[in-house]
Parts: structure tokens; C-alpha cells; sequence
């Protein structure tokens, strides 16, 4: 028999899926308690770090640098003397107290005392950082101590430093007055630890009204020394008075000097510029023994630690800080020939602060062999 036919299936017809989109069931979020921090309190170093860092961070606009020269000068290498440079000062006989000139620190401090040497000094100034930067750097003991072997190897007798062009003691900038405080502070340790003689520094700017600025400097300086002690004496130098500069006569510098506790007196004194006190109108040129008599009546010699010595490039009272060759300038030959041989300045150290020219050595030699021979009365 044939096989029985099955009967066809019936397709069922196609149903389209539709995708059903899961709605997300968001979760209620979830607050976290907050966890309080304990309260820490703020120690008094704490806080003197906190003050120190918004003060460096605070653009507080400086003081104006000293006007540049523009000409370039070559910082030789210790012990590295220009063909031209002429003999050494060191040939010129003299008996006198230490006479040297401001000398480079380029390669470090240790540098200075045989530059020292190169140009014939037995006395030499120097910056213990660069003085148009706030940046400060410490000075360490080893460092103090090679210092001091390198200048026994020397006929160096006297060293001081310059401080800081930056700094202004007298603003009233409470930001500036507070960065130049930390900065002079910086520089009095570093000088204490090299075991220098003096540091230099010029009274500030009033900017406001000067027996104002006069109490803010004054007030600074004490600040400081009572905080550092050590064998290096401030010298407070007379300034060329101009524009709002503190310290331009003999009265003021002594006004100044005077606001000063009891106890720091000792270990503050005077630097006399002759540009600087020229500048301001005292003749030296034409009336030495007045200008000399006036300084002992106000200040007093015993006040008097250090002479720049320096011809001016301006005329009398002209108020401006222009320095020059010793008898090229308004000053002229005469009133150094006294300097030099005052039985009063005998015993002050005496520094050059005049234009090195092409290098910083040929200038100084000729100076200080100059004066050397106004010493002898040549």
C-alpha cells in the first residue's frame, strides 16, 4: 500500500518583538555625615610662617636700583691680572689704616679675598648675595670658616658687606617694610657668620612724612640687632638725599641714631660717602675743615667706622648719587689729599666705590695708588 500523505503544516504568522526599554529605577541617594576635622591650633611659629609666606608672596613694587653703567665689565678670575693694569698698589709705601675698594663675589664670597689682593687692598667691601634680588641665601659655618682662612692668607685687614639695594626699613608699605626687615635680618647673620667687620646700609625712603619714616627705620634696625648678636657693626650710611631718602644731613642721621635703645648704640655707626655727602651740599671741596667740624659737633669721629671714598659726577647740592674717579669729578684732588692725611681720619678704614671701567682691576690699582701717595704727601 502507498504511504498516506501527511497533511501540510499550518505556518503560524510572524509576531514582531518590540523592545521593551527597562525603565532604570534610580536610587535615592545617600547622604554621608560629614566627618569634622579635629581643630588644629595654630602655634605662634605656625602662624610667623603663614605671615613670612604672604609677605613673599605679596608684589610689593622695590625701591629703584642704582642706575646700571652701560658698558661691559669683565669680572677676571683671582689671581688674573690685565696687561695694562700697572703695578700694585702694594709698592706704594703706606702706613695708614685698611684702604681697599668694593670687590666682586662672582664664583662666591671666597673669591673676594684674593681679588682683594689683585688690586692692592687691605680693605675690601663685598655683597654676600646678589644685592638687586630678593632672593636670600644662608651662610654656613664651613663657609664662614673657609672665608676667614682664605683672608688670613691676605693682607686684608678690614671686610664689611653692602647690604641690599631693595630694602626700604622707612616704608610705609607694611608688605615692603616687612620683606626688607626679613632681608636685613638675612644679611646681618650672613655677615656675622663670615666674621665681617661692618655692613653698610642706607636709610630708607619715607614716602609719606619723614619723622615718620625717620621712627620706622629706626624701629626696624633695633628689631633686628636685638634679635642678632654677633661681632658685626651696622653702619648707617649718609645718603645724597634725593627724593623721599632718608639720612642726607648730619642732623638727621643723628635724629635716627638716637631712637636707638641704649644698649644697640655700641654696635651702630656711621659711613660717610664723599659723593654722597657732596651731593647733598656739604663743600667738601671748598670748605673741607667747616664740613669736618660740623660731622664732629652732630655725630662725633667716634661714630664714624668707614669712608667711601668717591669723586662726584655732580656738582654740589645737586642731590643726585653719582660717583667718579678720585680727581676726575666736582670734588677734585684737594679734598682727598686731606682725607688722607687727617691725624682724625687716621685710624677710619677707607673704601673706593668709584667706576671699575673695562675691568675690575686696572681703575681700583691706579686709585688706591693714588691715594696711597696722597698718604705720603705726594
Amino acid at each position: 500500500m502507498p504511504p498516506k500523505k501527511r497533511a501540510p503544516t499550518a505556518k503560524k504568522p510572524a509576531v514582531k518583538k518590540t523592545a521593551v526599554k527597562k525603565t532604570a529605577v534610580k536610587k535615592p541617594a545617600v547622604k554621608k555625615p560629614a566627618v569634622k576635622k579635629p581643630a588644629v591650633k595654630k602655634t605662634a611659629v605656625m602662624k610667623t610662617a603663614v605671615m613670612k609666606t604672604a609677605v613673599m608672596k605679596t608684589a610689593a613694587k622695590p625701591l629703584p636700583a642704582r642706575p646700571k653703567s652701560t658698558r661691559a665689565v669683565s669680572v677676571p678670575k683671582p689671581g688674573t691680572i690685565p696687561a695694562a693694569a700697572g703695578p700694585s698698589p702694594y709698592e706704594t709705601p703706606y702706613h695708614g689704616a685698611p684702604l681697599g675698594a668694593h670687590v666682586s663675589t662672582s664664583g662666591g664670597v671666597g673669591t673676594a679675598p684674593p681679588r682683594g689682593v689683585d688690586i692692592g687692598a687691605t680693605a675690601i667691601q663685598l655683597f654676600t648675595k646678589q644685592a638687586n634680588q630678593w632672593k636670600e641665601r644662608l651662610v654656613e659655618d664651613a663657609e664662614g670658616q673657609a672665608f676667614r682662612a682664605a683672608l688670613a692668607q691676605t693682607p686684608v685687614a678690614f671686610t664689611n658687606a653692602h647690604d641690599s639695594y631693595l630694602i626700604n626699613l622707612a616704608s610705609p608699605n607694611p608688605d615692603l617694610r616687612a620683606r626688607s626687615i626679613d632681608s636685613f635680618e638675612h644679611e646681618m647673620r650672613r655677615s656675622n657668620t663670615l666674621g665681617l667687620h661692618a655692613v653698610v646700609s642706607h636709610p630708607g625712603n619715607f614716602m609719606d612724612d619723614r619723622p615718620s619714616g625717620v621712627a620706622r627705620n629706626a624701629d626696624a634696625i633695633a628689631e633686628v640687632l636685638e634679635r642678632v648678636v654677633g661681632p658685626t657693626r651696622l653702619l648707617m650710611e649718609l645718603t645724597a638725599g634725593q627724593g623721599t631718602v632718608i639720612g642726607s644731613t648730619f642732623e638727621e642721621m643723628a635724629a635716627l641714631l638716637a631712637r636707638l635703645p641704649t644698649a644697640l648704640q655700641a654696635r651702630v655707626g656711621v659711613c660717610l660717602d664723599t659723593a654722597h655727602v657732596f651731593a647733598a651740599g656739604y663743600d667738601l671741596a671748598g670748605d673741607y675743615d667747616g664740613v669736618m667740624a660740623r660731622f664732629e659737633d652732630v655725630l662725633g669721629f667716634s661714630r664714624l667706622g668707614l669712608l667711601h671714598l668717591n669723586d662726584s659726577k655732580a656738582p654740589l647740592g645737586s642731590r643726585k648719587d653719582r660717583h667718579e674717579l678720585i680727581g676726575a669729578g666736582a670734588i677734585g684732588d684737594g679734598a682727598f689729599r686731606r682725607i688722607m692725611t687727617d691725624p682724625r681720619l687716621a685710624a677710619v678704614p677707607k673704601v673706593l666705590e668709584t667706576p671699575k671701567g673695562d675691568d675690575m682691576i686696572s681703575n681700583d690699582r691706579a686709585m688706591l695708588r693714588k691715594l696711597r701717595a696722597f698718604a705720603a704727601n705726594r
